[in-house]
C-alpha cells in the first residue's frame, strides 16, 4: 500500500470491499503486507490483527471514518501559531536561534493515535498462527540516503541489499510508522536506532520490490491517483503558487515511482513470457514472472479534496490559504493534509465502489 497522506483513506475502502467479497471474513487474504507512508499505517493495522481480518478492517475503517486533522497533527490555533512563529523567527533571526524548527506541523497526536489503536505484539502472534507471512514498512534514511524496508516475518524470509535500498529484519513499532509517514518538511523525521528517517516514498526506486523479496508471486496494488492522471497542457499567465509547487513535489514523491515500477515489472513479465521455462532454469535467470492486479481511483482525488477543503479547522485553512492551497490549482497539497471526515469518508466510499465494480476480477485474483 502506497503513500499519500489522507489519500490513504481510499485503501480502506478497498480493504472493506475485500472483506465483503470474502467467504471467510476472519481469513487474511494478504499473507505479505507492504506499506509506505500512510499506507504503512494501514498495512500495520491489518498485520496487528491478521488472525481476524474482518475485525482488523472494521477497526481501521472506524478510525478513518471518524478522523479529524487534530488526530494527526496539532490543528488548533495555538499549535499552528507556534509553528508559524518558530519558522518566522528562524527566517528573521536564524543566526540567533539554536533550536531550529523540525517541521511545519507537529504530528504528536498521530503518535498518540497509533499507540491507542495498534497492538504490535499481534504481528508475531499472527505469524506464529500462519495468518501472516511478513509485513514490511519502508522509510528513507536522511543520513545514508537509502530506502530501508524494516520487516517482521516468518524465519524463512531473509534480508536483502540492492543499490540504495535494503531490507532489515526488525521488531516493528510506532516509531517505524511515524518515520515512514513523515512527509518531508510537513512532519518531523523520526530516529530509529542510529539514524533519522523520513517518508518512505522518498528515494524509493522500486516500491514493489519489498513484496517480491519477501516471497510474493502475485502483487495486489492499490494506487493513490487515477491511472495516467494528468491535465491537458494549457497556456497560463499567473505564476504557480507555493501550494501548487508543493503539491507537484509531493505527487512526484508519492505517485511517480510506483507508476514507473509497475511499467518496469510489466515489461519484465512480458520478456520472461517469451523465454521457455526450461531455458530460464538452465540459464539460471534470477527473475520470475509476478502476477499483478492494480486498483486505481476512478476520480481525481485532488478535486474531491477541493470539494471538502472547508472541513479543515480554521487555523489550518488560514495557513493553507496563505500559500494558495485552498483553490483548485492548490488542491493536490490539500488532498494530502485533509484528514477530515467528509473527505476520508468520500475516499473510503470511492475505494469500496471501485473495488466492487471489479468484484469478480478481485475475487479470482485473491482466491476469495
Amino acid at each position: 500500500m502506497t503513500g499519500g497522506g489522507a489519500r490513504a483513506a481510499y485503501q480502506v475502502g478497498f480493504l472493506l470491499a475485500v472483506a465483503k467479497l470474502s467467504s471467510n471474513r476472519r481469513h487474511n487474504p494478504f499473507p505479505i503486507l507492504c506499506g509506505t507512508s500512510a499506507g504503512a499505517i494501514n498495512a500495520a493495522g491489518i498485520a496487528c490483527l491478521a488472525d481476524n481480518y474482518g475485525k482488523a478492517v472494521s477497526i481501521l475503517a472506524e478510525v478513518w471514518r471518524n478522523m479529524h486533522a487534530g488526530d494527526i497533527y496539532r490543528a488548533d490555533p495555538l499549535g499552528i501559531g507556534a509553528s508559524g512563529a518558530r519558522w518566522m523567527s528562524m527566517l528573521v533571526l536564524g543566526w540567533l536561534i539554536r533550536n531550529q524548527p523540525r517541521s511545519l506541523l507537529d504530528n504528536s497526536p498521530l503518535d498518540d493515535l497509533l499507540r491507542r489503536n495498534l497492538d504490535f505484539s499481534g504481528i508475531q502472534r499472527s505469524i506464529d498462527k500462519g495468518a501472516l507471512h511478513a509485513i514490511s514498512i519502508t522509510a528513507s534514511g536522511y543520513e545514508s540516503g537509502e530506502s530501508i524496508s524494516f520487516f517482521e516475518a516468518h524465519p524463512s524470509a531473509h534480508p536483502w541489499r540492492r543499490v540504495q535500498r535494503l531490507g532489515i529484519r526488525s521488531k516493528l513499532g510506532v516509531e517505524h510508522l511515524l518515520a515512514s509517514s513523515a512527509i518531508p518538511f510537513v512532519f518531523p523525521p523520526t530516529r530509529i536506532h542510529r539514524e533519522f528517517f523520513g517518508d518512505g516514498s522518498m528515494r524509493q526506486l522500486a516500491p514493489i520490490s519489498p513484496a517480491i523479496h519477501l516471497g510474493a508471486e502475485q502483487v495486489m496494488i492499490v494506487g493513490a491517483s487515477r491511472k495516467n492522471e494528468h491535465l491537458d497542457r494549457q497556456r497560463v499567465e499567473c505564476h504557480p503558487s507555493l501550494a501548487q509547487i508543493a503539491g507537484h513535489a509531493l505527487s512526484s514523491i508519492f505517485l511517480d515511482s510506483l507508476e514507473v515500477d509497475i511499467e518496469r515489472m510489466q515489461r519484465i513479465n512480458q520478456t520472461l513470457s517469451s523465454i521457455p521455462p526450461d531455458i530460464r532454469l538452465q540459464s539460471e535467470i534470477p527473475l520470475r514472472p509476478v502476477k499483478t492486479l492494480i486498483i486505481y481511483p476512478s476520480e481525481r482525488l485532488d478535486r474531491i479534496a477541493a470539494e471538502h477543503a472547508t472541513a479543515l479547522p480554521w487555523a489550518v485553512k488560514a495557513m493553507l490559504t496563505s500559500i494558495g492551497a485552498m483553490n483548485r490549482r492548490g488542491g493536490a497539497l490539500t488532498s494530502y493534509l485533509l484528514f477530515e471526515r467528509p473527505y476520508t469518508r468520500a475516499l473510503i466510499d470511492l475505494g469500496y465502489a471501485d473495488t466492487m465494480a471489479r468484484d469478480t476480477e478481485v475475487g479470482d485474483f485473491l482466491g476469495l
